[in-house]
Formats: structure tokens, C-alpha cells, sequence
């Protein structure tokens, strides 16, 4: 470890943390030059190396920071396993505001504290960080992913950036999820509301558009909500209507935790497919939308694109390979969604006791 990474145990209280859960390493990292705040965790390592995303954000807090890669950084795990890769689960988070902050020596600084865990962990871009970021980080350690240029599910060429796997994978499992409860093959005309139209989002309600739906449109960036607007005839909407719409899917693909008990009573949308991670507030809250009668495509099932895309590019990346393994999130969503509505239990339950059983037993072969 780097002597500017801080041990975990600077920090009391994280072992008994309400998002830890049994982590295998979470290291604190400081560069003072470099003004670099940041946190790596690594979840667990039983299938491979931790591969999971470096965001960048303004958290309010430390405790904020922790407890977002504590929770991402898990999801990984389960993520990585639900789509049998040979791959476990972390995250990395710099504590810091993306749009004025940001700085090559911040990047570079953050690549050092990278380097320092010897490969357990391994970087890609994410909320607040470009590929080129990653590129920056490179020139300090070799454990980045997701930097190549190659051909994307689109058919067009891009700089390593997974953002459109990871939407065309939303785009297919919310196509399992209307099949399940709208019995419909189609989006033609489906109704969509689309939270946060950053890259996934974006590229989602391009799939969207494409195939006939209509969409409505919000997140924190007006200039984000208008390009929608422009391209896809998009009908904007303030950030907190969006869920009280009459649409029949609600695609979050911002933060997560935004399922809660306020929202969730406001909820009109029949299911909930969307790109966001852990967005769940707590558990608990499968069950409220089960009750509700409201399909829920389990972020970590529904997102695994960007990790799928990532994978290939370790083991040489064929694009062909890449389209049937995403296409492939289908078929797992709707074993979930079966499952879901054979046993009467919480979609977010069915999926955790399938990727569990491979994570835990490192049975690849699952």
C-alpha cells in the first residue's frame, strides 16, 4: 500500500458501518498536493480481481462517500457473479465536484493509490469520469479497464467508453420486463420516463426512440433534459415529478437509493427498469414494490452491461461475443421475474440468492 493510503481503522466505527458487509479491504486515500479525497473498497475477490468504477461527486460527507462505494462496491460483486464473469466486486469514490475539480494530477494521483493495491482492484470510468480520465490514470498503474477502442453494440466506433453496452442491456432487460407484466413484446408506444440522461441515459432513450417509444425526461442538468428534448422528442419534466407520472416503465439512470417509501407511494409506472445502481434504499423496499404490484429488474441484473463490456476487453474483445452475452440479460431477468412470481418473494431477494450461490461458492459453472 501507498504510505499516503490511510488504513481503514483511522475511521472507527466502519466495521459496524449499516452497509458494510464483511468487505475485504476499504482503503482511504489522500494526496494533499493532488487534492485528492477518495475511497477504494474491495467487497470480495472469491472469482477474480475487484473491477468496478472510479465516480467522481461532491458528497457532502466522508460518511456520505463511504456509505455510496460501500454499497457500489458490493452491487459489483453481485453484478459480476449474476452474469458469470470471472470477476469480484469493488468501487472507488473521489470525494470531490467533478466539473471544477477534476485535474490530470488528481487522476494520476488516484492511478498511484490504485497501483498500491497491487491489482486487487482494477478501475474503470464512471459517474464524473471519462475514459480519457482512465487513460490519465494509466500513466500510474496498469489496473485500469475499459481504455480500448472498439466497435460498440451500435455498430459504431468508441473509445472504451462501456456507457452503450450498458444502455443497450437496460434497453433489452426493460424489453423482459414489459414482456413479464405488459405480456408484450414491443415498446412501440410504450410509455417510458427516463431519470437522468447523462451517457446511459442518453444512449438509452436513443434504443427508445428507435423502437417507437415516448419518452419523458429529467435530471440535474437542464442542458442534459433540452439534448433529449432536441433528439428524441422527449417531453421534459422537474426532477421531483418524475415519479408520480402515469407511464408504464420507470427507467432510473442517475444515483442511487431513490426507491423509498416516499416515492415509492407516488409511484403510476408498472415496472422499473433502469440503469442506476443500488436503487433501493434499503432492501426492505423489494417488498414494498412487490405489494405495490410493481415489477422490479434488480439493478446489478439490469446493468450489467458495462461490466460485460469491460470483461471482454480482458480476454480479447469480439463484438459478436459481446451482443449475445448482453442480449443474454433477457434470459436472466426473466428467470428472476419467474422465480419472483412462483415463490411470491421480492425480485431484489430472487437475484441475491443467485448470485450469492456463485460468489460464495466460486462455482463458475452455475
Amino acid at each position: 500500500m501507498p504510505s499516503k493510503t490511510l488504513s481503514s481503522t483511522k475511521y472507527l466505527g466502519v466495521f459496524d458501518h449499516p452497509e458494510f458487509d464483511d468487505h475485504e479491504q476499504i482503503a482511504f486515500c489522500r494526496e494533499p498536493a493532488a487534492g485528492l479525497q477518495a475511497i477504494i473498497a474491495i467487497h470480495n475477490s472469491n472469482r477474480g480481481p475487484a473491477l468496478g468504477g472510479c465516480r467522481m461527486w461532491p458528497y457532502k460527507s466522508e460518511q456520505e462517500g463511504l456509505r455510496d462505494v460501500l454499497r457500489l462496491s458490493r452491487g459489483m460483486t453481485y453484478k459480476s457473479a449474476l452474469a458469470n464473469l470471472d470477476l469480484g466486486g469493488g468501487k472507488s469514490v473521489i470525494i470531490g465536484d467533478p466539473r471544477h475539480e477534476k485535474t490530470p494530477q488528481l487522476m494520476r494521483a488516484m492511478g498511484e493509490m490504485v497501483e498500491g493495491l497491487g491489482g486487487r482492484y482494477i478501475a474503470a470510468e464512471d459517474s464524473g469520469t471519462s475514459v480519457a480520465d482512465l487513460k490519465t490514470m494509466a500513466q500510474s498503474t496498469a489496473h485500469v479497464a475499459g481504455i480500448q477502442d472498439k466497435e460498440g453494440p451500435d455498430g459504431l466506433m468508441r473509445s472504451g467508453d462501456p456507457s452503450p453496452a450498458t444502455a443497450y442491456g437496460v434497453f433489452v432487460g426493460l424489453r423482459a420486463a414489459v414482456s413479464h407484466c405488459l405480456h408484450t413484446d414491443s415498446v412501440k408506444g410504450l410509455r417510458v420516463a427516463i431519470q437522468g440522461v447523462g451517457s446511459v441515459g442518453l444512449h438509452l432513450a436513443r434504443y427508445l426512440h428507435q423502437a417507437g417509444a415516448q419518452l419523458w425526461v429529467t435530471d440535474i442538468y437542464p442542458e442534459q433534459i433540452q439534448r433529449a428534448v432536441d433528439e428524441f422528442q422527449a417531453t421534459a419534466v422537474a426532477v421531483d415529478d418524475v415519479f408520480k407520472l402515469d407511464v408504464d416503465v420507470l427507467s432510473p439512470c442517475a444515483l442511487g437509493a431513490i426507491l423509498n417509501d416516499e416515492t415509492i407511494s407516488q409511484l403510476r409506472a408498472k415496472a422499473i427498469a433502469g440503469a442506476a445502481n443500488n436503487q433501493l434504499s434499503e432492501p426492505r423496499h423489494g417488498q414494498m414494490l412487490l405489494d405495490r404490484g410493481i415489477l422490479y429488474a434488480p439493478d446489478y441484473a439490469i446493468n450489467a452491461g458495462g461490466i460485460i463490456d469491460i470483461a471482454n476487453d480482458r480476454v480479447g474483445f469480439e463484438r459478436e461475443r459481446l451482443i449475445k452475452q448482453l442480449d443474454g440479460i433477457y434470459d436472466t431477468l426473466t428467470t428472476i421475474f419467474q422465480r419472483s412470481a412462483e415463490s411470491h418473494t421480492p425480485t431484489n431477494i430472487v437475484a441475491d440468492r443467485l448470485a450469492e450461490e456463485r460468489f460464495r461458492k466460486n462455482d463458475k459453472s452455475f
